[in-house]
């Protein structure tokens, strides 16, 4: 399998947060700012949603090979804040698999592989 140029992105990525966090590497700490992340993303996207109105969130099942549920396009500023959002939350799941010894990359191409032999058929 040919490595590409995001693969390295990936692992280069995961090197800077190691060199980053050095100071405090405690897990613990790190899964509850995770956590804390995941929540401010999440806030973020239901903001853009709700306060700014750029995009819609529909609750309803998908027909037919509609990709998503979201109608609309991010406006510059909500954008910019759920980028900002993801960024942290990547930032947080790369510093958890350098305290537990886990390669991020191996970890996407594990994921990737599973979702390949299932298809359809994933749960996710």
């Amino acid at each position: 399998m040919a490595i590409n140029l995001n693969d390295i992105m990936a692992e280069d990525f995961q090197i800077v947060v190691e060199e980053y966090v050095d100071r405090n590497k405690n897990l613990l700490d790190t899964m509850s700012k995770y956590q804390t992340a995941a929540g401010r993303l999440n806030r973020a996207v239901t903001k853009a949603a709700t306060q700014c109105g750029c995009i819609s969130l529909s609750g309803k099942k998908r027909e037919g090979r509609a990709k998503t549920n979201v109608s609309g396009k991010l406006c510059k500023n909500c954008r910019e804040a759920i980028e900002k959002e993801m960024g942290d939350v990547l930032f947080y799941h790369a510093a958890m698999c350098n305290a537990l010894g886990l390669s991020i990359y191996d970890v996407m191409l594990k994921e990737k592989q599973t979702l390949f032999a299932l298809g359809d058929y994933s749960l996710k």
